[in-house]
């Protein structure tokens, strides 16, 4: 009997195993590297709930190899081989976790300011200016024209390179002078490795509509060179503009919106520049929607954020009002839209304080949009920080959880308005330089401006490393 009894027990184990065995999950029987192509076409809240349900591919979905794929997906190559080396130059390579990096990224809550230009170090330096244009190619920070005391515009190109020291100082360069022609309010985007350069006013109120391409070369001796020239057209351009807005839309595109024009007027219309694969040739084009476009305003931005979708901020509108209103642009070569996007500002803690004009707003690490400075209607110019969630936007009016104000560590810089602004390759690194500041109060000047020549870095507080060196 107690014979019979183990036989049917070990049966019944046997069984209970071949069970076991014949209703493991399907997902098991998926090769890891076909597990790692799923794992990134999904969002990081995903991947993590995987690795807490998945046990058997839970180092697969923590790894690495992983997060680091994760970070090129949504980033960009670039941006990733840019942060490796920044970490490196900064010692906080040990704190590179890719998972945890990424997590930070998207809990930014502060930026950490350095001051990269000291007057007293004996260097040259470009001389303090406005409205001008700040761009980052080829790990240089390129700066042209502007404008500068009693209303002159200036037409020098300078020319610094970004090196592992760059954190404390720069060595500027002054490269050109007189090409392209005294300017500022004019745009300046980075497409490829070249500039493009459109409009802007002189310091006689003339409106540009001109469009240059500049070069980037590095020489042994003597050093940088920056080649300017006018762009072949086959079609007709915008009418002359200033303090319009502009920013580069996929891989070969320029995208204008506003500004004033020669009459004084502000304008409210939309122009994209298609350009050549070499930059040789370029067609503009007025783009005209049927749906509502921004309304007319100067003083404002355009961001693009990923591919053909940008983001027009703030300015100042036709009754000389300062707005804050937030729209999108989706350009199409069929059909392109604008799009406001509805917000509540009295549910932002200090949404007060947005609307303004002549401030920058750069795409960051993590695809956000970072606002900085400007002035409103009372010309009181501001020091704030404040991100843009473009991924937050849904179709449901108001939006909420967009914004958010960032906490300013470090250094700290003065208030300013129409500086200039860009991030390195990393989008780890914000740039800053020059504006108009807070100044004496002067029979000439009521409003007490001043022009500035100050460089600072706004650096994304995103590794333990960046706060313990100010």
């Amino acid at each position: 009997m107690a014979e019979t009894t183990r036989r049917s027990s070990g049966a019944a184990t046997t069984a209970s195993a071949s069970s076991s065995s014949t209703t493991l999950s399907p997902i098991t029987q998926i090769a890891q590297d076909h597990i790692f192509s799923i794992l990134l076409l999904l969002p990081m809240d995903s991947i993590i709930s995987f690795s807490m349900t998945c046990s058997r591919f839970r180092s697969l979905a923590l790894s690495e190899s992983l997060w680091e794929a994760v970070c090129r997906r949504d980033w960009g190559p670039a941006a990733v081989d840019a942060l490796k080396s920044s970490a490196e130059a900064t010692n906080c390579q040990q704190q590179l976790s890719w998972m945890r990096l990424y997590k930070q990224v998207r809990q930014l809550d502060s930026v950490s300011c350095h001051r990269l230009s000291d007057p007293d170090v004996g260097m040259v330096l470009p001389k303090a200016r406005a409205s001008h244009s700040l761009n980052f190619v080829s790990d240089c920070l390129v700066l042209f024209g502007g404008g500068c005391e009693g209303g002159r515009h200036i037409d020098d190109t300078w020319v610094a390179y970004i090196g592992n020291g760059f954190r404390r100082t720069l060595r500027w360069e002054k490269i050109t002078s007189g090409i392209p022609t005294g300017r500022f309010g004019h745009t300046c985007i980075v497409v490829g490795n070249q500039l493009v350069l459109f409009g802007g006013i002189n310091d006689d109120g003339v409106r540009h509509n001109d469009t240059w391409i500049g070069q980037l070369v590095l020489h042994r001796t003597p050093g940088f060179a920056v080649s300017w020239r006018l762009l072949e057209l086959s079609s007709a351009p915008p009418p002359p503009r200033g303090a319009h807005a502009g920013c580069c839309i996929g891989n070969n595109r320029m995208l204008i919106h506003g500004g004033i024009g020669p009459a004084g007027h502000r304008l409210g219309d939309t122009w994209v520049l298609d350009l050549s694969e070499n930059l040789r040739f370029g067609t503009w084009r007025e783009v005209v929607t049927t749906t509502p476009s921004p309304p007319p305003r100067s003083g404002h931005t355009l961001t693009c954020v990923a591919g053909n979708r940008t983001v027009l901020f703030g300015g100042r509108g036709l009754s000389y009002d300062v707005l804050n209103d937030l729209w999108l642009f989706e350009f199409s070569g069929k059909c392109s839209n604008w799009v406001q996007i509805v917000y509540d500002s009295q549910t932002i803690p200090g949404g007060i304080s947005l609307p303004r004009v002549g401030h920058s707003a750069t795409l960051i690490l993590g695809g956000r949009v970072l606002i900085y400075g400007g002035e409103d209607s009372e010309r009181r110019r501001k020091d704030d920080f404040w991100v843009v969630d473009v991924g937050a936007i849904t179709p449901v009016s108001p939006v909420m959880n967009i914004w958010k104000r960032l906490n300013a560590k470090g250094y700290k810089p003065e208030s300013r308005s129409f500086h200039g602004a860009c991030t390195d390759q990393s989008g780890r690194f914000l740039f800053v330089l020059g504006g108009m500041v807070d100044g004496d109060v002067r029979p000439a000047e009521p409003g007490g401006l001043r022009f500035d020549a100050e460089l600072f870095l706004a650096e994304l507080v995103i590794f333990k490393c960046d706060t313990e060196e100010e």
